[in-house]
């Protein structure tokens, strides 16, 4: 039976309870200075942060951005899980600007594009970005920009006001710059109490081997827990590994975790048994009969799936305790979003669509930064579209298939693009298109098929070597196909479908 309990960020009858004047800094770091924001195990030994403490954090950073930042600057936040990564954000909001999140194993060309885009005032980092950066921002080191002085008011900002802005990678062009307001917070609350059977209960303490430079690790777990005075757990896992996982959980006590979907079958291949954990909650893809079945032999309990992309997230979400789950599907629509499956004229279909969100989302973008035509062409009426297909059977919201060609992988939602973008650099490379190819493990991995100039040689590990040099470490191609020639439009475009076709009739990687 549905138990009946109040959904954060929501008032009965499911609509948003969003003030007219709203600072996510001040939403995260409410409540007793003596609570425990954050288990913080990433140097050795286990620290407790109260909220106080990183309430003062956030303050000696606020003071000297307030020399530096006006309100709607953007300040790039370059750091790792860690008590300094939250600060960083919520003193960032602080001051009313802008966040822009960004991967520590971001390399040259990756860092770049983002920053060359958000045009960041400073980036907040630590020694090891400052180098990783090198001319591209000014650096301010957290650890050392510490003052005393009188305190920072909260900035009078309000839902709508643009407050963080996180890349996401597409299938055409350079990532986008999904701009969020302080609302976005609130709009994640109720998806993230849900898919964690009501977050929030006593001995709760959360954590996700996902970064905190993604949406699904600081509005998914970190600024959720902070908010919902849950303990957060900070942990650095250079990669991940079962046993590193168990660790961690053991260390510090961990009641509730976000594991992404390749997590789950690394554990499963391991054979691991983690209990004492209250919740599971995963998302990406479904996971399927099978692996749910693992997990209540593995956890002693059933794993939450929940569903939405850097857009417009945790918009629809399982909670076992309230439904059951139903395998093949990915969890009703959470209150508070109108998820729907429509048609091409933008009507809602009782058949198989495109899934989409209602405007009115709290937890949707503002704009993609910069790009009003690619703005407007992600919503359909009222609509935002999510690019997936769907069915919506008895409530329960069914994945079909992905209607872009967004490369999942690990987790990781890698843009083709930018990958095709950074091969064609090399000097061997005449043309080339980028798929993902079917993996048991990984779900895809990044599949390069490429033509090379006349003359030229290459081999396929020196230009993965090239891409993992200048990308990021999980999206270089692990597979490389050398091609006489691309199917092309008429028009010159590398068709995808085609090569995608091809990828899979290769088998399972």
């Amino acid at each position: 039976m549905t138990r009946q309990v109040h959904i954060p960020g929501l008032r009965d009858g499911h609509a948003w309870d969003i003030p007219d004047r709203l600072n996510m800094a001040a939403q995260a770091l409410a409540g007793p200075a003596d609570g425990l924001a954050i288990i913080d195990l990433t140097g050795g030994a286990r620290r407790d942060v109260p909220r106080g403490e990183l309430a003062a954090m956030t303050q000696a950073l606020a003071r000297r951005l307030m020399r530096e930042v006006e309100s709607g600057d953007r300040v790039g936040v370059l750091l790792s899980q860690s008590p300094w990564c939250a600060a960083a954000h919520l003193a960032i909001w602080t001051v009313g600007a802008i966040s822009v999140p960004l991967f520590k194993l971001f390399q040259h060309d990756a860092l770049a594009s983002r920053i060359g885009d958000a045009d960041p005032v400073l980036v907040l980092t630590d020694l090891d970005g400052a180098v990783q950066l090198g001319d591209l921002a000014p650096a301010v080191i957290v650890s050392e920009a510490g003052e005393e002085g009188a305190p920072v008011p909260f900035a009078d900002t309000g839902p709508e006001d643009p407050a963080v802005l996180i890349y996401t990678s597409g299938t055409t062009g350079s990532p986008k710059g999904a701009l969020h307001g302080h609302r976005v917070l609130t709009g994640h609350l109720p998806g993230v109490a849900l898919s964690h059977d009501h977050l929030g209960q006593p001995g709760d303490v959360i954590w996700t081997p996902a970064d905190w430079a993604w949406i699904g690790g600081l509005f998914d777990v970190a600024m959720p827990g902070l908010a919902l005075g849950v303990p957060v757990v900070a942990a650095r896992m250079e990669k991940f590994t079962p046993e590193g996982a168990a660790q961690v959980v053991d260390r510090a006590g961990v009641r509730n975790v976000f594991f992404p979907p390749t997590a789950l079958r690394m554990l499963k291949a391991a054979d691991l048994l983690i209990r004492d954990l209250r919740s599971v909650a995963s998302g990406g893809e479904p996971l399927g009969a099978e692996m749910l079945d693992w997990g209540r032999r593995a956890f002693g309990l059933t794993i939450n799936e929940f569903y939405g992309q850097t857009e417009c997230n945790m918009t629809v979400s399982g909670c076992a305790v309230d439904d059951p789950v139903r395998p093949g599907s990915i969890g009703k629509p959470v209150p508070g979003h109108e998820v729907a499956v429509i048609d091409e004229a933008g009507r809602v279909t009782d058949g198989e669509g495109d899934i989409a969100v209602r405007r009115g989302s709290a937890s949707m973008l503002l704009e993609y930064w910069k790009k009003p035509l690619a703005t407007a062409g992600k919503f359909r009426g009222d609509w935002l579209v999510t690019g997936d297909k769907g069915v919506i059977e008895d409530g329960y919201v069914r994945f079909v298939g992905r209607e872009d060609d967004v490369i999942t992988s690990a987790g990781y939602r890698i843009g083709p693009a930018e990958i095709e973008d950074c091969l064609l650099t090399h000097p061997a490379v005449a043309t080339v298109g980028v798929v993902g190819k079917p993996d048991a493990l990984r779900t895809e991995i990044v599949k390069a098929y490429v033509v090379l100039k006349p003359g030229a040689a290459a081999t396929g590990p020196e230009l993965s070597d090239w891409v993992k040099a200048r990308l990021a470490s999980y999206s270089y191609p692990r597979e490389v196909t050398f091609l006489d020639a691309l199917p092309m439009t008429v028009t010159g475009k590398v068709i995808r479908k085609e090569l995608k076709a091809r990828a899979a009739a290769e088998g399972t990687a």
